[in-house]
């Protein structure tokens, strides 16, 4: 494990652990979002179901927004950010006598107006192809076998399902689908084993790129060192005073609310996933909480209401606990009746053999509906 976490001389050069981790991140917001929203949108479905049913369009301008911020300010996604890193245009030549002499980050290094336009092509741009090609296939039927799905129906059928619809114009686009369903698995496993061999060229470092897209920006992938943290906390000292005023103390809250609200996303991450696994906690079944307050055999039934006595029943005193109503003796081998009144078994027995009621509420009852009483 030594090995592989190796920087060797440069110590600002992230492991690709590192950059795997901060990939899987950014993998992960999508799907969690997606939950989050179609959790409250079976409450809320007037304001939130359209954009459920639109996730990654709506995710794909969220992050948009995300991304343009995090780009701009500090130099990163709002991944690499996350796990401390940032962005550079790679110098030809590592400047280290500039940077000891003069101190800082070069100029150079920062990423200009292009570089933040090619990385949200690949941070936002790309990623939304990708899942709207994923979700195509899906809807094609892909990894399905050709019989369920009928791709090879009778050309005759489908005439006959699509009357208004002519045979030329169904052709080419089932031949496209077909193609589409072929070629899409293939085109998918080269992709994922192209970026594969970029990360095995980085980690035995046979290239400064991790991934292929960055060799074109002429973009590498760097830790926070020192120097980014001086100059960030020289940009905040040095930032103009504002003017003093309740109308300009507001303007100034108004303007700067979004970026604050963006730069906290960074703390309300691990906190909304803490709360969220939380809550799943809570909430869960074998929960020690919710055992505290309620049974592990779940709530109690209450017992089914008595039914009152027939006016043409047997009487009985109910203040005599323990006695048969039908032979006024202590009852022997309990049984109770669907009307919840108990008796000896031989007297409930007889007595609905013979008259298939209750005698006491008149009911009518079964032998097989006796039920013997074990206390």
């Amino acid at each position: 494990m030594e090995f592989f976490n190796n920087v060797g001389l440069d110590s600002l050069k992230p492991s690709l652990f590192e950059l795997v981790s901060q990939e899987q991140l950014r993998d992960l917001l999508q799907p969690a979002l997606k939950y989050v929203l179609a959790v409250f949108a079976q409450r809320y479905p007037r304001y939130l179901l359209r954009i459920v049913n639109k996730h990654e369009e709506f995710y794909a301008a969220l992050m948009l927004v995300v991304e343009q911020h995090y780009l701009r300010k500090h130099g990163a996604s709002f991944a690499e950010n996350f796990y401390g890193l940032k962005r550079r245009r790679r110098p030809f030549v590592e400047p280290v006598r500039e940077k000891a002499a003069t101190g800082g980050i070069p100029a150079g290094e920062q990423l200009r107006q292009k570089d933040i336009y090619r990385s949200l092509l690949f941070l936002v741009g790309v990623p939304y192809l990708r899942a709207k090609a994923q979700d195509y296939y899906e809807d094609l039927g892909g990894g399905v076998s050709a019989d369920i799905m009928n791709v090879n129906t009778d050309i005759r059928l489908i005439r006959m399902l699509t009357d208004t619809v002519s045979l030329n114009a169904l052709l080419p686009r089932w031949w496209f689908r077909r193609t589409y369903k072929t070629l899409y698995p293939w085109l998918n496993t080269v992709f994922e084993l192209w970026l594969f061999l970029y990360n095995v060229a980085y980690l035995f470092d046979k290239t400064p790129y991790y991934r292929p897209w960055f060799a074109w920006m002429g973009i590498d992938i760097r830790r926070i060192g020192i120097e980014d943290l001086v100059c960030q906390l020289l940009a905040t000292v040095a930032s103009p005073s504002q003017k003093r005023g309740i109308l300009a103390l507001i303007r100034h809250l108004i303007t700067r609310s979004p970026q604050l609200l963006l730069d906290s996303l960074r703390l309300l991450l691990p906190t909304g996933v803490f709360f969220i696994k939380f809550l799943e906690w809570w909430y869960s079944p074998g929960s020690p909480a919710r055992s505290l307050s309620t049974s592990p055999l779940g709530p109690a039934v209450p017992p089914p209401k008595m039914l009152p006595p027939h006016p043409r029943g047997i009487s009985f005193d109910r203040q005599q606990y323990g006695i048969c109503p039908l032979c006024h003796e202590a009852i022997n081998n309990a049984t109770a009746l669907p009307s919840g009144y108990v008796f000896c078994y031989r007297c409930a027995y007889d007595q609905v053999e013979k008259h298939g009621v209750c005698p006491v509420t008149l009911l009518p009852t079964r032998v097989w509906q006796l039920r013997k009483v074990l206390v």
